[in-house]
């Protein structure tokens, strides 16, 4: 697993955080949330209620900000790993995790919840990234369950970062503008746009289908990883579907439709 420890610019940054509560009347309380800017949160969190923040934080402050899982294709993803993280025993994918016992700290039992729901579908199949803000309150997750080894665990601080409209999103907008592309495993000719490798100095392009199909490993509903058919590099779906923005959900539909499959079904149904 990749790790870092600087602080790291994200675009599209989708969320979840782990709070813990430094007051010493409240110490040990947690809270689970879901944000696009973290810094920003954490800030509205210990201004309390009237500043955005949440009416179980507000007046308990300070909190710190120890954990966050990002790396979600969007924010329907994040807010339900919030949501199941939150009410593991309500998920139905998380029936198997057993109930906190009186001698088991919150904080120690969200950890454990959270690396089961690392190992479980939906989630076991992002390419997500578990970072912590504050080493200080670090676990190793690995006493519990291992994460996927696609999975980077990173350190410090991250800035979420709006994207902005650079020479490649041009280059890409321009070539993806041509009514009629060639897609490069089926050869068949496409009006709508087509994904392409991550490496932008690689010419492939692709129905998502197409490439969806050949990452599949047996028993597998989505791909979770696979090498480029035209330069061979490594490539994680879920990078390649980020890149392709606005796409995932169009994914969702149609391989549950091909598939019968519920991957990203709530859980609250």
């Amino acid at each position: 697993m990749a790790t870092e420890d600087y602080t790291h610019n994200i675009e599209n940054f989708f969320g979840v955080y782990l709070l813990y509560c430094m007051n010493e009347n409240f110490k040990g309380r947690v809270y689970i949330g879901y944000t696009k800017d973290p810094n920003r949160r954490i800030k509205q969190h210990n201004k309390g209620k009237k500043a955005g923040g949440a009416w179980k934080t507000s007046n308990k402050g300070p909190w710190e900000m120890v954990l966050t899982i990002h790396g979600f294709p969007n924010d329907i993803s994040a807010l339900r790993f919030e949501w199941a993280w939150q009410h593991p025993q309500s998920s139905r994918r998380l029936k198997h995790v057993p109930k906190k016992k009186n001698n088991i700290k919150k904080y120690d039992y969200c950890i454990q919840v959270l690396s089961e729901m690392l190992s479980v579908g939906p989630w076991n199949r992002l390419p997500l990234v578990i970072r912590w803000l504050n080493q200080d309150f670090m676990r190793d997750l690995s006493d519990y369950r291992t994460p996927p080894m696609h999975m980077a665990i990173c350190y410090g601080p991250v800035i979420s970062k709006k994207k902005g409209k650079n020479v490649e999103d041009e280059e890409e907008s321009s070539s993806w503008s041509n009514p009629i592309n060639i897609c490069d495993i089926c050869c068949k000719p496409s009006e709508d746009k087509l994904m392409s490798c991550l490496d932008n100095s690689c010419n492939f392009r692709s129905h998502l289908i197409c490439l969806s199909n050949s990452f599949l490993e047996v028993g597998e509903y989505v791909p979770i990883e696979g090498k480029c058919p035209k330069c061979r590099i490594d490539c994680l779906w879920g990078d390649l579907v980020k890149k392709y923005k606005g796409f995932y959900r169009n994914l969702d539909v149609r391989i549950n439709c091909e598939n019968g499959n519920d991957f990203f079904s709530s859980d609250s149904e």
